[in-house]
């Protein structure tokens, strides 16, 4: 049994695979090889695609979540997401794709029919495994599929560092990504089934509200009997959490996505330095989800997850200072972007695990729709800001929405 819970794991190994080559290669694509003088702009191109996508999938989210846990059928919705994305992605090597508009539309769709499988697979975790293991579980999903991720960063640093021209590696990249695209669809089809029983997200949610009632009446007691009591009724605000979640998206989205740009500037034009940015990043956030798998059980991830989130906050405002000082850019990004990706994996998993213990059943697709709309108002932001007022302002912006999200949930909880 423990087997096959660790294997239907594999088919979003090879998607995450695609899409770790996609993160940087399809902001390059749109900047450095698509007409976007109608959308005014490469910078203001690559805001407008993504933020349309993200805003999209807000709905999006929330009906695939929903639906998923209205049939019970949450294998079907990710076999919907892996085989939409191997055709879109093969229509993209089309000449017809290569207009600004048209692409647009591809990716927009790509996108909508993307986060389908994203609410199916945080059931699949949390009906796996009783609660006291879904950070573990979590975790060693994400470092899991984020190996994947970097090996897709690798691939497209080590096409990037070839020969060939651009309009080649654009169609090689679009085939490669289709294809393992392919490849998750034929595993999750083969590995992935159904939870039989599906119990443990209402039985947290049961828990909760007994651990409420014996606190009050521990507390009326001792009150009663003139004894001192060190409880507390205080309720998680879901308001505070849900604030937390949509600035922490806003300013990672006002952070990540006119970074292909940045480094592209600070590495001299290299589009291959630009993957390795990527791959340190994402090794640190591999470092944190396999961190947090064998120390969850020790931490108090209610009062550890804040940190976190200042972590983020005052490493974005040291990259503004090193943009500013011009002190040694290349090694000191690169620096920073591991640190910022150990942060993130501490952070997600902890505060993923949270979202499917407060968010009732039959909502599962409010937490991607939350991190969706921070993400997409600063898909919009980041290279507006970028464009108009350069990259100190943009990392000084997204420092302070780093620290607001860290009040949020130390004042609103």
């Amino acid at each position: 049994m423990k087997c096959s819970l660790a294997m239907w794991r594999l088919g979003f190994f090879f998607h995450d695979m695609a899409f770790g080559l996609l993160t940087v290669f399809i902001p390059l694509y749109v900047v450095t090889f698509l007409d976007t003088s109608i959308l005014g702009g490469p910078l203001l191109a690559l805001g407008i695609m993504t933020s349309i996508a993200i805003f999209g999938s807000i709905p999006a989210s929330y009906i695939w979540g929903h639906l998923c846990d209205k049939t019970r059928h949450y294998k079907a919705f990710i076999l919907l997401s892996f085989a939409s994305i191997a055709l879109i992605l093969f229509l993209m090597t089309l000449p017809f794709a290569q207009n600004i508009i048209v692409f647009v539309i591809l990716y927009v769709v790509m996108q909508i029919l993307h986060v389908a499988h994203e609410s199916p697979k945080n059931v699949l975790v949390t009906e796996h495994y009783c609660r006291n293991e879904w950070e573990r579980s979590f975790g060693f999903y994400e470092g899991l599929t984020e190996i994947g991720f970097i090996i897709g960063l690798g691939v497209g640093m080590f096409m990037f560092a070839s020969t060939l021209s651009f309009s080649l590696l654009a169609t090689y990249s679009f085939y490669i990504c289709s294809a393992l695209s392919v490849v998750s669809f034929v595993l999750a089809i083969a590995l992935i089934a159904d939870p039989l029983m599906i119990f443990e997200r209402r039985l947290v949610g049961i828990e909760r509200k007994l651990d409420f009632s014996n606190r009050g009446f521990e507390g009326s007691y001792k009150l009663m009997d003139g004894l001192k009591w060190d409880g507390s009724l205080k309720k998680e605000s879901f308001f505070g959490f849900a604030c937390a979640i949509v600035l922490f998206s806003l300013a990672t989205s006002i952070f990540f996505t006119p970074l292909p740009v940045y480094l592209k500037e600070v590495f001299g034009g290299q589009d291959q330095y630009v993957y390795l940015a990527y791959i340190l990043n994402s090794v640190g956030a591999m470092i944190g989800y396999f961190l947090i798998r064998r120390q969850a059980r020790s931490m108090d991830i209610k009062k550890q997850m804040p940190r976190f989130i200042l972590i983020r906050s005052l490493l974005v405002f040291a990259l503004a200072g090193v943009v500013y000082l011009a002190v040694a850019p290349t090694v000191l990004t690169c620096v920073i972007l591991v640190c910022l990706g150990f942060a993130y994996g501490m952070y997600y998993i902890m505060m993923i695990s949270l979202s499917m213990e407060i968010i009732p059943q039959g909502k599962a697709g409010l937490f991607d729709g939350m991190v969706s709309l921070g993400a997409g108002i600063g898909a919009f932001m980041g290279p507006f800001i970028a464009q108009n007022m350069n990259y100190i302002p943009t990392f000084l912006i997204t420092s302070v929405l780093f620290l607001a999200a860290y009040a949020a949930l130390k004042i609103l909880r």
